[in-house]
């Protein structure tokens, strides 16, 4: 189901809820992605300053895909 993303908080979220899902835990996750422990905490505890490049790699290890549509478009 497609969820629409306005804060890192919703983020955060998302990663958390796909985690669990998948029974990972969060060093298991960290340690699949390539990132620290730390970054996933705080990616799911919502900080807005985290590294897009590494949200990008932990969001396709769970299998989570991205669409940006430019103003005016619609989903289809």
């Amino acid at each position: 189901m497609a969820k629409q993303v306005r804060s890192p908080a919703d983020i955060g979220a998302l990663v958390r809820s796909a985690r669990r899902e998948q029974n990972l835990r969060q060093d298991e996750l960290a340690g699949v992605s390539g990132v620290g422990l730390r970054f996933i905490v705080d990616l799911e505890a919502g900080k807005p300053t985290a590294q897009l490049g590494k949200v990008l790699q932990v969001l396709q290890t769970l299998g989570c895909t991205i669409e940006i549509l430019a103003p005016g478009e619609r989903r289809q």
